[in-house]
């Protein structure tokens, strides 16, 4: 047991038997039978009560009756109890005995052990039964928290799996796009990997968190979208609508910009003319909504098997549970939008 617990039980301990001493002299001092053998009688019984449950905490311990459901072990506890009960009387009365502190001395001394072993059987009862929830509420508290530590650990490598796919996926899209260029514009390319650098430095940084704030987003989403521009050339337009106020809002982690390559990998990409992609961030009551718009269709499919959408469910669902929402769909313009809706931290 750590030194917390242990404190806490002495402090238990100490203050039942306190307070039911005290409870014992008001009554005495209530029917005019306060005196100091009265006094003298609280105090042994407070450090004999101490000892004899110690005692009997040790034994339940020892044998494990913690570890079983109360129902096995209730008949134990009860046979445990009246022995306690009958050590506890016999000590008291052989130490009132002894420092002559008895009362009624007509009494036999076997009669008053077994008499005043039922005065404290009850109260014995009422120690262990406490003892016991006390214990069982404390290790369903501390299954819980282990459950949370459990599940915490869980979501944390869930992440790092989806991140860990999220930086080799974006990569293999940018070097193709380089690619491209290497013998058709060699300086161009070389621009291009200037691009890319400051890409993977701004994912370096941002790689053991969570989140980040919508500004440090935006800047990845820029040098993703300035390295792409050079591969699309006049195919690829841009419109940024960000609501300032949302800038410093936290946002998951490259999500925006994987939304924004899924939006050019198929959308652009796949059409002769190129087209449009939009980018808007704004707050919608108590809800931080960003959105990538680009020219296309979905043909009547979500991809919801595609990487960007698979990764993209996954961390909204790890980071916020139901509190999230997203969607992609058609609209009537040839446009597909991609919408993520997310609680607001910070207005």
């Amino acid at each position: 047991m750590s030194s917390t617990r242990i404190s806490k039980y002495w402090w238990c301990q100490i203050g039942g038997w306190v307070g039911s001493a005290m409870v014992t002299l008001f009554f005495a001092y209530t029917y005019n039978k306060f005196n100091g053998v009265q006094v003298e009688r609280a105090g042994i019984n407070i450090v004999l009560g101490i000892g004899v449950t110690h005692l009997l905490r040790y034994f339940i311990i020892t044998n494990d009756w913690l570890k079983r459901s109360f129902d096995r072990v209730w008949g134990i506890l009860l046979a445990a109890v009246m022995v306690a009960s009958l050590v506890y009387s016999a000590l008291i009365e052989g130490i009132y005995m002894l420092l002559n502190l008895l009362g009624q001395h007509y009494i036999p001394f076997y009669k008053r052990i077994m008499l005043g072993s039922l005065d404290y059987l009850p109260l014995l009862m009422l120690w262990v039964l406490i003892y016991y929830v006390w214990h069982i509420v404390d290790n369903n508290r501390k299954q819980q928290l282990e459950s949370l530590r459990l599940e915490s650990l869980v979501k944390e490598l869930e992440l790092k799996t989806i991140k860990s796919h999220i930086n080799p996926h974006f990569i293999f899209n940018a070097l193709n796009s380089i690619r491209a260029l290497v013998d058709e514009n060699p300086g161009r390319a070389r621009t291009a990997i200037t691009e890319l650098s400051n890409i993977l430095r701004s994912s370096m940084q941002t790689e053991k968190m969570e989140t980040v704030p919508l500004e440090k987003e935006l800047a990845i989403v820029r040098d993703y979208l300035a390295l792409e521009k050079i591969r699309f050339e006049e195919r690829l337009k841009v419109e940024m609508d960000i609501d300032e106020d949302t800038l410093e809002e936290p946002v998951p982690v490259m999500m925006l910009q994987t939304l924004v390559e899924n939006a050019i990998k198929h959308g652009i990409s796949k059409r002769m003319q190129g087209g449009v992609i939009r980018i808007r961030s704004y707050f919608k009551g108590d809800r931080h909504e960003l959105v990538v718009q680009n020219t296309g269709h979905l043909n009547g499919q979500a991809r919801e098997e595609g990487f960007g959408i698979m990764s993209t469910l996954s961390r909204l669902s790890i980071l916020y549970g139901p509190k999230a929402n997203f969607e992609i769909r058609d609209l009537q313009e040839d446009t597909v939008e991609a919408k993520i809706s997310i609680p607001v931290e910070t207005l």
